[in-house]
């Protein structure tokens, strides 16, 4: 068993959380507010519901990355592997720049068909170093596959 590393574990949570808290300067201001007055469809859940599920996401995200980062840097497959999930991780917050920022349900849509595209390269990458850390991101590609048909279903009802 391998010890852990609280300093990457850390930065790796944090690196996560800062995204979460980056992307939610864009989303909070507007719940209320714009994303309220839009046409939703029947299965779009109470608003209540995607804090704690976001919460868990970037926690795994960031438990993932650290499993990753812990192999060392000075594999090239590591940092192949550490640069698509820091790419993925600035689309993650791009989207919610794009959907309540710029309150773009079609450019919201753009970049989550990226972000998708990002993930699932994103788990490739990091199951080939560690499967528990690919296998940490899967409910993330799954919410995000749900995000992406509920950004079309609200980009066609508005």
């Amino acid at each position: 068993m391998r010890i852990i590393d609280p300093l990457k574990l850390a930065a790796s949570l944090g690196g996560c959380y800062l995204a979460a808290a980056i992307g939610s300067l864009f989303t909070t201001p507007n719940i209320p507010t714009w994303y309220a007055t839009l046409s939703r469809p029947d299965f779009a859940p109470p608003d209540w519901v995607f804090g704690p599920v976001w919460t868990a996401l970037y926690t795994m995200m960031g438990i993932s990355a650290y499993l990753v980062w812990r192999e060392g840097l000075a594999d090239p497959g590591v940092r192949a592997a550490m640069g698509v999930f820091v790419l993925q991780l600035a689309f993650n917050v791009s989207w919610s720049a794009a959907f309540f920022g710029l309150r773009s349900p079609l450019a919201g849509l753009a970049v989550i068909i990226i972000l998708w595209g990002l993930i699932a390269l994103n788990i490739q990458r990091f199951r080939g170093i560690s499967r528990t850390a690919g296998a940490l991101l899967i409910p993330y590609l799954l919410w995000v596959s749900f995000a992406a048909v509920l950004n079309f279903e609200i980009w066609r009802l508005n």
